[in-house]
């Protein structure tokens, strides 16, 4: 094999080592986008996890809350605290999660569920009017987003049917409760 063969053979192999690195890298770079976009969601579940958690450990604190969600002048000085600080915290984590969609790192599809979760919560009176006497703003996108919701609500009526069904029975997991014990 002459000098300029073998000159080429080593391009060839240099090229080939480069090419095997590129695509390796690609590779890592794809796992570490896969790696953090589940640590951000993880990273908001538990933000929502520990709201859920005080709010279903703390009897009064949930009482507090439902009453805060229908009308929050039903609410003392410092029980309105209580609850601005709890929507501060959920709110948060929607917008940490909204922006996070926004910029890739967390799937659409995971977005679009906490949305409409979102647009539920705003469209309770208590909640709306928390949202208008905030008394720190979010960032401007997610603002826009939850007044958008404000402006035009995307509740399932059925599912605050159900809902509003679930919870005025203190005696049954709902309304199919009666049916199944009179059967």
């Amino acid at each position: 094999m002459n000098a300029s063969a073998q000159q080429l053979v080593g391009v060839a192999i240099s090229v080939l080592a480069v090419t095997l690195s590129l695509l390796n890298l690609a590779f890592q770079v794809r796992q570490q986008t896969r790696a953090l976009r589940s640590q951000n969601y993880a990273h908001a579940l538990g933000r929502l996890a520990a709201v859920q958690a005080r709010l279903s450990g703390d009897a009064k604190l949930a009482n507090l809350f439902a009453r805060g969600v229908r009308d929050p002048a039903a609410l003392s000085v410092e029980e309105r605290i209580q609850f601005t600080w709890t929507f501060y915290e959920i709110f948060g984590a929607f917008e940490f999660m909204y922006d996070q969609s926004r910029g890739g790192a967390l799937p659409r599809t995971v977005w679009s569920r906490w949305e409409a979760t979102l647009a539920w919560w705003i469209s309770l009176p208590g909640v709306a009017a928390w949202w208008e006497a905030r008394p720190t703003p979010f960032n401007p996108p997610f603002t826009a987003l939850v007044e958008e919701h404000r402006r035009r609500p995307r509740v399932d009526p059925e599912a605050s049917a159900r809902w509003r069904a679930f919870i005025a029975n203190p005696h049954g997991a709902g309304p199919a409760a009666g049916t199944a014990a009179e059967a």
